[in-house]
């Protein structure tokens, strides 16, 4: 299977001049991403990748990104967006993921621009919502296209692939990715950063920000001893778990009460 997506993807690039074009991957370092700069890198295709970051991200994932794509021999960027964030978020109503995947785009797109890339490389697959209404609007072949109209054609690799087929062929190229044992809060089990667990009907405060990633910390370390899927919404500190107990629980409501007790004392003060 994983031959054959070379292979097609091979005959694509050929097809649409890829091999005379520098390409920029958007890389969370998720197994998504992380597939699409395999094919792209053994396709031949001139590749780099960028990764944002920004004060609240996850430290324990990123040496593990460095080491794959140092691997594969591809240049790594990476762009802290913790200002640009801030600045396009606060005061804002949730989620945060819609104002700091548009910070992420612009940037990517800037970054491009500057640095003599042609084209943006993501890492969507068949489930992702862009696959729907979104996409349907570009008339030619989906794996690459002008939407959203930002200025750079943008190319998905996965486009044509299932959730199921990308798990597939990442467990063939023998892809693991450095786990934090978040909840998701999507169907198929993709991590992010601790922000994606700010109440999503909540306006955005940077107090939120701190108290997003302090919460979640400590529940990854749990999550991870015990082997399950765990994160924490806030300000509501409402515990999301796919596999916990009882035991579990009452080890994760522990865990927070600190954290749930200075959160209140610290809105008590500033009123």
């Amino acid at each position: 299977m994983l031959s054959k997506a070379i292979g097609e993807l091979k005959d694509f690039a050929s097809r649409e001049g890829l091999y005379e074009r520098k390409i920029l991957l958007m890389f969370s370092g998720g197994k998504d991403s992380s597939l699409a700069l395999y094919l792209l890198k053994n396709a031949g295709l001139n590749i780099s990748a960028i990764t944002f970051i920004h004060r609240w991200s996850w430290r324990e994932p990123l040496p593990h990104m460095l080491k794959f794509t140092a691997s594969l021999g591809v240049e790594h960027y990476l762009v802290d967006i913790t200002e640009s964030l801030l600045r396009n978020s606060l005061g804002k109503k949730g989620p945060i993921c819609i104002h700091c995947k548009k910070v992420m785009l612009k940037n990517t797109y800037w970054f491009a621009r500057i640095n003599g890339f042609d084209i943006i490389a993501k890492g969507d697959n068949a489930n992702d919502k862009i696959k729907g209404a979104l996409l349907d609007q570009w008339k030619g072949d989906h794996r690459l296209s002008t939407i959203p109209r930002i200025g750079i054609p943008i190319l998905r690799p996965l486009i044509n692939y299932t959730a199921e087929e990308v798990e597939a062929l990442a467990k063939e190229a023998d892809i693991r990715v450095f786990r934090m044992y978040e909840y998701g809060r999507r169907r198929q089990w993709r991590e992010g950063c601790p922000l994606q667990y700010i109440d999503k009907e909540q306006i955005i405060e940077k107090e939120y920000f701190d108290l997003a990633y302090k919460a979640n910390y400590e529940i990854s370390k749990i999550a991870r001893k015990h082997k399950v899927r765990m994160s924490v919404l806030v300000p509501s500190f409402r515990i999301m778990c796919h596999g916990c107990n009882e035991k579990v629980l009452k080890e994760a409501k522990t865990a927070l009460e600190g954290i749930k007790r200075r959160s209140a004392n610290a809105s008590s003060g500033k009123n």
